[in-house]
């Protein structure tokens, strides 16, 4: 996959150059369209952002329970779109003169999935990074010194059990990585707006941890 030629639903500021980037990844087996509401409330908090939703690089196809957590069939295809994601990143980020450290990666279920594969593979790659209803296929042997994690989830999520997450919380922790984990009662696998207000909340208010230890 040639990341330049990937569909995209661009949400760019008027009249202005971009100083940040989102990049949002929808479910597999989803569309881009499924991301809008998410990238309309992320330009609306952040007017001068880019909010790019491309269509596709998650995958075709979702299976229940594990695979549909990674949205894959396997290692060498989660390796294979961690790459192609990893291509159309710093592809976005040369056209908009955007810094890696401005960049940040949201992802609904295989999406998500997909984001946190790709911070253990290209740490700081995003700055950020948001993972709603996801989980890793394979736990990161350390934690991401260059990006801060957020991961939002539904408690009664069937499809990507919220035990899971929690495990994955508690590894990071025990990595010292640089993480928070916002639960909502009674949601589901499901992109639900307090997720999303969360989200935008857990941006505009989170000081990352590596600038705490630059000072």
């Amino acid at each position: 996959m040639n990341p330049t030629d990937t569909e995209t639903i661009e949400l760019l500021p008027a009249g202005a150059t971009p100083r940040q980037l989102f990049v949002l990844l929808h479910d597999a087996g989803g569309s881009a369209a499924d991301m809008l509401e998410l990238g309309n409330l992320l330009g609306g908090a952040f007017p001068e952002a880019a909010v790019l939703i491309p269509e596709g690089l998650t995958g075709p196809h979702a299976d229940a329970a594990g695979a549909a957590a990674a949205g894959l069939d396997d290692a060498a295809a989660l390796a294979a779109r961690v790459e192609a994601l990893a291509g159309y990143l710093r592809a976005q980020q040369q056209r908009f003169e955007i810094l890696q450290s401005d960049t940040a990666l949201a992802g609904f279920g295989a999406g998500a999935s997909l984001a946190l594969a790709l911070s253990d593979a290209h740490d700081g790659l995003a700055g950020r990074l948001l993972s709603f209803g996801g989980g890793y296929q394979v736990w990161p042997a350390r934690a991401p010194a260059l990006t801060t994690l957020h991961l939002l989830h539904g408690q009664d999520d069937a499809v990507v059990p919220l035990a899971r997450t929690r495990s994955d919380f508690d590894h990071l922790m025990e990595l010292g990585a640089d993480a928070t984990l916002d639960v909502a009662r009674s949601l589901g696998h499901e992109l639900h707006p307090a997720l999303m207000d969360q989200a935008v909340t857990r941006l505009q208010t989170c000081v990352p941890l590596r600038a705490w230890k630059a000072v």
